[in-house]
């Protein structure tokens, strides 16, 4: 595996991402920004943040598995969040752990919030993107 993730003493251990990876693969993969899209384009879950927070961890996993990856081998991630709020933090762990339930995987690699006003288009939440060290 590439990817080692620590929580340092001196450092508060947070529930939903470690602090830090440790990366010993010779190949970076960066996933662009996954949106709540099915594969036919269509947006799942508009206006609910939980089930697109979902969707895009899901489509993160599809996107890792096509380069024989998993979230085991994500070193980062970043989440894009409209028009955040600290009580929108229920639904995006929902979403996270609906999604680790389908995944079969705990997705706790280092991680960045950020709001933001908007994304591509109106129906839309949240957009993840992540980079992965693979072997």
């Amino acid at each position: 595996m590439a990817i080692t993730l620590v929580n340092p003493k001196g450092l508060p251990e947070v529930d939903a991402y470690r602090q830090v990876s440790i990366a010993s693969g010779s190949k970076l993969v960066f996933i662009a920004g996954q949106v709540a899209w099915r594969a036919d384009g269509v947006t799942v879950g508009e206006g609910d943040l939980a089930a697109q927070v979902e969707q895009c961890y899901l489509n993160i996993g599809t996107a890792l598995t096509e380069v024989g990856a998993s979230f085991d081998d994500v070193a980062k991630l970043t989440l894009y969040v409209v028009d955040w709020t600290p009580d929108k933090m229920p639904l995006l762990m929902e979403g996270i752990n609906r999604a680790a339930a389908k995944l079969g995987a705990a997705p706790v690699p280092p991680a960045s919030l950020l709001g933001v006003a908007a994304l591509d288009v109106p129906e839309h939440l949240v957009e993840i993107e992540a980079t992965a060290v693979i072997d």
